[in-house]
């Protein structure tokens, strides 16, 4: 069956359907990984967003029950050049197409991915939509155009209840903006006791449950959209090790007085980032459309660490009065390369001091 891509500038791809036909608009953005398909679709950092994957063939091994980063596929489309029917791998339990069916997720194939990946790069991310007649292209454009940029994604993906994953170790507070279960399974390999809690959660409540640590989790959106969860964080940095990944760091950074902004087109799949402090570059796995602006940072406490090689942008930050710091990537990273024993070591290293030195 046909189906369309539809832009917001008017533009059109036409292509095979795969999976539902349950539509919603969403933020067209390309996506560079080679695989970790099934992490990317789960990952609740991809809410609100169609996601074409650069990488010509896409489901060749498959959905399987173990390699989900949330408790379901969060992206609200799928743009692919060839979607693989037979997949081969001895984990496999179903296609990549009847995976979306089954959660209703729209899909296309047979588009032209490296002509929209350019337009991207060129105009920037813009929403998109799926429609089944092209009599109906011109009218789904205009309502692209009028649609105001999507809110209250963090909201859409947080845990609305408090819950534990007892440990024998260090106490963690996990603030949930929209966790990967991977950044959970790096937290329980090292023994902490965690408890995860929602996005909104005042600093009064976190500090309640006496954490060794903060976790600020990745997640979907705009940082600014939740004044009150940087507020919190504003008055837990002086109080506790607080670690900021992905969205996390940007809140920590508009915390700490730093400003961010959209970018043009994100970064989605694997990037070189160098250490400054050490000039080692590392391949990490991003999945961000907003940054923190560097020359903001000038006027804080806080420092950079970390830079993107290819956007530019910064990629981490440290603060040099309190035991804080954040990074842009993905450290555990299931579906692209990581550095977790490096990041999660320095999170629970800054604790042990923490304790020693108030002991």
């Amino acid at each position: 069956m046909k189906r369309y891509l539809v832009l917001e500038d008017g533009s059109f791809y036409e292509g095979e359907a795969i999976g539902s036909s349950d539509y919603r608009i969403g933020e067209l953005i390309f996506n560079t990984s080679v695989t970790g398909t099934q992490e990317i679709l789960t990952d609740p950092a991809c809410c609100g967003q169609i996601v074409l994957m650069t990488y010509p063939l896409v489901g060749n091994t498959g959905i399987n029950r173990d390699d989900n980063e949330g408790l379901k596929p969060y992206v609200f489309g799928v743009v692919v050049k060839d979607c693989c029917e037979f997949p081969s791998n001895f984990r496999s339990e179903e296609t990549l197409n009847e995976y979306l069916v089954r959660n209703r997720i729209p899909g296309i194939k047979g588009v032209d991915t490296r002509a929209i990946t350019r337009k991207i790069r060129t105009a920037g991310s813009m929403k998109a939509v799926f429609c089944d007649e092209e009599s109906q292209i011109g009218a789904f454009a205009e309502t692209l155009r009028s649609k105001a940029d999507m809110t209250g994604l963090v909201d859409s993906v947080s845990t609305r209840n408090v819950y534990p994953i007892p440990g024998r170790g260090r106490k963690v507070v996990v603030v949930d903006f929209g966790v990967k279960l991977s950044i959970l399974r790096e937290l329980s390999d090292r023994g902490c006791d965690i408890t995860v809690v929602p996005a909104r959660t005042s600093a009064e409540e976190i500090l309640g449950y006496y954490p060794d640590g903060v976790i600020l989790s990745s997640g979907p959106g705009n940082p600014e959209d939740l004044p009150e969860a940087v507020n919190s964080i504003r008055e837990l940095i002086s109080r506790t090790v607080v670690f900021g990944i992905g969205l996390g760091m940007e809140m920590l950074a508009l915390a700490c007085g730093a400003k961010t902004y959209k970018m043009k087109y994100g970064q989605h799949g694997e990037a070189p980032v160098v250490d400054l402090r050490t000039d080692k570059v590392e391949i990490t796995s991003q999945n961000h459309s907003y940054a923190v602006d560097i020359e903001s940072l000038k006027a804080t406490r806080l420092e950079m660490t970390h830079k993107a090689l290819n956007e530019d942008c910064c990629e981490g930050i440290r603060h040099l009065d309190y035991p804080c710091f954040g990074v842009q990537y993905n450290p555990e990273a299931n579906g692209g390369p990581h550095d977790a024993a490096g990041l999660f070591g320095r999170f629970m290293e800054l604790m042990k001091k923490e304790d020693a030195e108030n002991a």
